[in-house]
């Protein structure tokens, strides 16, 4: 399970909208200085999440919270959102090759277009199908003790 610390921003009935500080791995290499994906990150690193959030058990605004989703839940949806477009993309261009053979590009560009927004669509459609199923979404695991903090155990 993928799990983030959050913080209560609103409480609904069985539910709760959560804000994630959104953070970077990057950043920590010897090559930060000088890598344009760490000064991305950099720049984007401000940036707070809001997250809808299934909560079983009442929360209070401000309350620090462990928030988690299911482990193959995003690489399913990050194969749904990129690789369906860009599969019917190919689909629709190849398909207008062999449609309009003699026409030239305009066709077969068009045509692989029109595969990308019939992607796009139907990236959509089953998102808005799988909005409201609970296998998809976060939900709010427990809350967070806080930063512990640790010392020096034991001094000589």
């Amino acid at each position: 399970m993928i799990e983030e610390r959050a913080v209560v921003v609103e409480v609904g009935d069985g539910h709760a909208w959560v804000e994630i500080q959104r953070r970077s791995a990057c950043g920590s290499c010897a090559a930060s200085e000088g890598c344009g994906t760490a000064a991305l990150g950099k720049l984007w690193s401000d940036r707070r999440i809001r997250v809808r959030a299934i909560a079983e058990e009442p929360l209070r605004v401000g309350d620090e919270v462990c928030v988690g989703l299911a482990d193959g839940v995003l690489l399913r949806g990050a194969l749904l959102a990129y690789s369906l477009p860009l599969f019917l993309l190919l689909a629709g261009a190849l398909l207008g090759q062999v449609a309009f053979a003699g026409a030239g590009e305009e066709p077969v560009v068009l045509s692989g277009v029109l595969g990308l927004g019939l992607g796009f669509l139907v990236v959509r459609v089953l998102s808005k199908r799988f909005q409201d199923d609970s296998r998809f979404q976060s939900r709010v695991l427990r809350r967070s003790a806080g930063v512990l903090t640790t010392g020096v155990l034991s001094q000589p």
